[in-house]
């Protein structure tokens, strides 16, 4: 009686099994990835100009958030960069570009700080502050009616219409300042001033605005919709695969103007937090291009909301840090936006790498 013959694995065959991913390493490679290298060829670029980017990073991290106050201006910043992550997580999970958030966001501004100093002299303050932000947030939606309904129902491309938008809106917001909203009692082109008493309260006894609380809220809130409702699964599947979300009876078009208001309505709401919370008014020319800034924040994060909150929070810290960075250095104070440059092209290498990788595995 012959033993029965039990086949050896060899070598190549093992080799040959595919191990399952490992989804910590992948996603070290495609988020943390992009963030080292971004980090050290900006580090490279100060070495070659003389300045030590250690000395430079140094003062980032000290200054945005190892000393207090640079602490809670760091936290107060987040706010509206929370409420414009919010509204493009919605839009890029729905598969949609919203690219138009800078005008969103300015308007949105103006509207509030229009409204608010001249509603705080009849109303109560909580109630000047819910309006501003309803206000804010529908001038905000109203402005991409008119990209949404071209992808909707002519399928025009989001991403030029939304940028031509975006530009009109910024000039039109510096328009009104100037035309329409230009406080008589000030010298330079800038709206009424609501008073500091009047504006979202502090957190405890700091400077950090209560803004950033509602920010956190919304984008959390974001993040529980699109991945555990079936709204949100409604939204995923037209993004992933319009015509699949057409025959299982989704209406493509009015889930696209959907998007488009919701994501656009909370950039109106991060110009309000940025008014209503910090500044108090708005100075003709004025325009902190976050919309832009943040989207390789997003990106980074996967569309993951918590994800995005600790992202954006180390980002606030460069904006605060960068400031006294540069003055202590001596360097342009925009030096960040070379490592916010670098960021985009390695996560866009990244995401290049990581795709070919899967084609080649499946």
């Amino acid at each position: 009686m012959t033993e029965t013959q039990v086949p050896q694995a060899s070598t190549e065959d093992i080799g040959s099994v595919q191990r399952p991913e490992n989804p910590w390493k992948r996603a070290a490679i495609t988020s943390l990835g992009p963030i080292v290298a971004a980090v050290v060829l900006s580090g490279l670029i100060l070495l070659a100009f003389g300045v030590d980017p250690i000395a430079y990073y140094g003062f980032v991290i000290e200054k945005g958030l190892l000393s207090s106050l640079g602490l809670q201006q760091t936290l107060t910043r987040m706010a509206p960069l929370l409420f414009l992550a919010a509204g493009l997580i919605v839009a890029f999970r729905a598969g949609i570009w919203n690219l138009g958030v800078d005008g969103q966001f300015l308007l949105g501004a103006v509207g509030a700080a229009a409204l608010a100093p001249v509603l705080v002299e009849t109303m109560p303050g909580w109630l000047v502050l819910l309006l501003g932000f309803l206000l804010a947030g529908l001038i905000g939606a109203a402005w991409s009616v008119i990209p949404a309904l071209l992808r909707a129902y002519q399928g025009v491309n989001e991403i030029i219409t939304t940028l031509m938008m975006s530009f009109l809106g910024v000039s039109i917001a510096n328009a009104l300042v100037k035309l329409v909203f230009w406080d008589p009692n000030t010298t330079v082109p800038q709206t009424r001033t609501l008073p500091v008493a009047d504006r979202l309260p502090r957190l405890f006894d700091t400077t950090i605005s209560s803004g950033v609380l509602w920010a956190l809220l919304a984008i959390l809130a974001v993040h529980f919709v699109m991945t555990r409702t079936a709204f949100g699964l409604r939204l995923r599947t037209v993004g992933a695969n319009p015509r699949a979300a057409t025959h299982a009876g989704l209406s493509v078009p009015l889930l696209t103007v959907a998007v488009f208001a919701i994501s656009a309505g909370f950039a109106g709401l991060a110009g309000a937090t940025e008014i209503l919370g910090v500044n108090g008014n708005i100075r003709t020319d004025w325009n902190p291009a976050y919309g832009l800034t943040i989207i390789p924040l997003v990106f980074l994060a996967r569309f993951n909301g918590p994800v995005s909150i600790i992202l954006i929070f180390f980002y606030s810290v460069i904006l605060i840090g960068s400031e006294s960075a540069a003055r202590r250095v001596g360097v342009p104070q925009d030096f960040r936006l070379i490592l916010v440059g670098m960021l985009m092209i390695f996560l866009g290498l990244a995401e290049w790498l990581d795709t070919r990788s899967r084609k080649r595995a499946g």
